[in-house]
């Protein structure tokens, strides 16, 4: 797998930008403290992937708002609407591989060069060491794979959306398939919070990274579930 994960990252070498607001990443970044494992390392077959994709005003709008050392959140770099959670390799019905190697770590060239996309130096390394080492050899090879894959996507208005009476879990995903030709509405899983409030979007791809349905556990929400979705302006 991890071959044809390489092929796939030599086609795009362009790094990719979040649906930004306006983003310019800064010259200097620390690398964070190592990440530590939240659980077991867990080794299986990859049988698809799915591409989690926050809507990050959601995420601001709690008490990442207040900490002055997060670029999502706090205006330094710029202001965001979705962003990339990350991607992760899955195993059908069975539990997905986790934390399959912890080095080597990212390079802070390799924080720098995406956090116009994953705004949060943590969360990349974070990333790459519990989903990402599963599925490539390095950070690099990862990120790489990644990009390739939010270039991909055109990404709806969520803010427009979001003042749309009625608004539900089927109309967000019928935006995003009008926008993605050959994406079906069944490839799109969606993360509610408390109150339906937009989290994510769960794109799910096959193990030769077409879309795909989600399995009931990844599509989440049926269609008629009212949405709300916090505006980024």
């Amino acid at each position: 797998m991890k071959g044809f994960v390489f092929v796939l990252a030599a086609l795009l070498p362009a790094p990719a930008l979040a649906q930004a607001y306006q983003c310019r990443a800064p010259q200097n970044v620390s690398l964070p403290p190592a990440i530590q494992p939240d659980g077991p390392s867990y080794r299986a077959k990859v049988t698809g992937y799915t591409l989690a994709v926050s809507w990050s005003p959601e995420f601001c709008r709690g008490k990442a708002a207040r900490d002055p050392d997060n670029y999502q959140c706090n205006g330094q770099i710029g202001r965001f609407g979705f962003v990339l959670h990350g991607l992760w390799p899955e195993s059908g019905s069975g539990k997905s591989p986790q934390w399959c190697a912890m080095t080597p770590r990212p390079s802070v060239q390799d924080l720098s060069a995406n956090l116009c996309m994953t705004p949060v130096p943590w969360l990349l390394e974070h990333e790459w060491a519990k989903h990402g080492s599963c599925m490539a050899a390095t950070p690099a090879a990862y990120f790489k794979v990644s990009n390739i894959l939010w270039q991909s996507l055109h990404l709806p208005d969520a803010d427009r959306l979001s003042k749309q009476p009625n608004l539900t879990a089927g109309d967000l995903r019928q935006a995003f398939a009008a926008q993605n030709p050959g994406w079906p509405v069944g490839a799109i899983g969606l993360s509610l919070g408390n109150g339906g409030w937009l989290r994510e979007m769960h794109l799910c791809y096959s193990a030769k990274f077409m879309p795909t349905a989600c399995d009931k556990r990844g599509f989440g929400p049926k269609d008629n579930v009212p949405l709300k979705i916090w505006r980024g302006f």
